[in-house]
């Protein structure tokens, strides 16, 4: 890959980030035969593979607000929570990439903040989509849209496999996580 050589040398700076972002686990990575297997590498590609569809979405969620302002002649033609929303949502999608990545790399932190993003961000989106008036239709499809996509990222990541693969390290093979 192209970007390997940047990424090794960017690593350093990558681990001070996982630090903050990690906290006491930022240093706790799963073993290599289970980073390997096939179905961690298949959750990972479906896990990628969704994210960049929440990026689409996020993108044309952006653009639609853009040609309604730009049509309307005005930026205020769109509601200020349409504007935060949409910013919020690729920003948020950014930083649940870098968690992915870092997981898919077999740091358990990453693991455990981007399951619990993806199970904790569709109850907030489809409650505030719930809140009458907030935004226009087009941005409650988009939420609801966003919302199905994020529980599909969840499934795969909550999958038995998954999370066995990356319990905790003190925990045995077939532990507590396996069974529940």
């Amino acid at each position: 890959m192209i970007l390997d050589p940047l990424l090794r040398r960017a690593e350093p700076l990558f681990l001070k980030l996982d630090r903050v972002a990690g906290g006491r686990q930022a240093h706790q990575r799963i073993p290599n035969e289970d980073l390997e297997h096939h179905r961690t590498i298949r959750a990972f590609r479906w896990v990628f593979w969704l994210l960049l569809l929440e990026l689409v979405i996020g993108i044309v969620a952006v653009v639609v607000a853009v040609v309604i302002a730009v049509q309307a002649g005005s930026i205020r033609a769109v509601p200020f929570a349409v504007w935060m929303r949409a910013l919020i949502v690729l920003a948020m999608t950014a930083t649940l990439f870098y968690f992915a990545w870092r997981a898919a790399l077999g740091w358990r932190w990453a693991y455990l903040r981007l399951r619990l993003f993806a199970q904790i961000f569709p109850v907030i989106t489809l409650v505030i989509a719930a809140i009458p008036g907030l935004y226009p239709a087009w941005m409650v499809t988009e939420q609801i849209i966003f919302s199905l996509v994020m529980i599909g990222i969840a499934d795969f990541l909550t999958s038995d496999h998954m999370r066995q693969v990356f319990r905790k390290p003190d925990e045995p093979a077939g532990g507590a996580a396996a069974q529940s």
